[in-house]
């Protein structure tokens, strides 16, 4: 397998909305090893650690891109602004890096590639990704979850 782009998170760094992280470590271990190479978009985007939970309203991260949506953290402020230019920084990293594969965190408002939250801080799900894995598919990479990695023949941490 050539190189991985992963989600930070991921791999362990604590970037989480909420200070946390959401540890694989099978992903950690290919980091540690060079053969992954982690970004976050959202503090990419210049959000800070912690800080309130976002989610998209109105769409998906297409949505987002095309303007039609937005991406307003839980306390009613709109950071879509910060989602897509942390999505456009993690599109100059994968530029940079050449990843053979993108592997991002599900139902991130950033990274989901199936499923996002639906924007309502329910808990509930709708399909479609998040800003950078629209992004980035809009320019040619394969975005997986972590979900899917683990179920691509890579051993479940």
């Amino acid at each position: 397998m050539g190189k991985i782009l992963v989600s930070a998170c991921l791999a362990g760094v604590r970037c989480k909305y909420s200070g946390g992280h959401n540890l694989v470590p099978v992903i950690a271990e290919l980091v540690r090893q060079g053969k992954a190479v982690p970004v976050c978009p959202e503090s990419l985007g210049g959000l800070t650690i912690p800080r309130p939970p976002a989610e998209i309203k109105g769409g998906d991260g297409y949505d987002v891109l095309a303007g039609r949506a937005r991406v307003m953290d839980k306390e009613g402020r709109d950071v879509t602004a910060a989602f897509i230019q942390g999505a456009r920084a993690a599109l100059a990293r994968a530029r940079e890096v050449g990843p053979e594969i993108i592997v991002l965190k599900e139902r991130s408002p950033s990274c989901g590639s199936k499923l996002i939250y639906d924007g309502n801080f329910s808990g509930a799900t709708r399909p479609g990704p998040g800003v950078t894995t629209a992004l980035l598919r809009e320019y040619g990479y394969k975005v997986i979850s972590e979900e899917e990695f683990k179920g691509e023949g890579n051993p479940s941490p």
